[in-house]
């Protein structure tokens, strides 16, 4: 597996869990103040395009990683907790990175 499929994962990850948190500061603002209803608006929308992508990003290395269903359910629903992102890709790093290939074709052993 390249490189490059675990880092868009990585940068995935913690772009939907930084906006998670934002989203839930606005929502706090919007229901406990009573203030930022527009911008939770704009917060709301942009996390969600963002998870869609995180959505691909995550199914895609799963499946070159050849993960369990249970596993990448796990992962998928990561970005919807806020935190639960930054723990999952921490640990899903240590266990991916050895599949890791540095891009160059191998040599078929015969």
């Amino acid at each position: 597996m390249k490189r490059s499929v675990l880092t868009r994962y990585r940068v995935m990850a913690y772009v939907t869990a930084v906006m998670l948190l934002v989203l839930c500061a606005c929502m706090v603002a919007k229901y406990g103040f009573d203030t930022g209803k527009d911008l939770t608006l704009v917060v709301s929308q942009i996390h969600g395009v963002l998870y869609i992508i995180y959505l691909v990003f995550a199914f895609d290395l799963g499946s070159k990683a050849k993960w369990k269903f249970g596993k990448l359910l796990w992962v998928l629903i990561s970005g919807t907790i806020p935190t639960a992102a930054f723990f999952v890709e921490r640990k899903v790093v240590r266990e991916v990175e050895p599949l890791v290939t540095d891009g160059t074709p191998q040599p078929v052993k015969v």
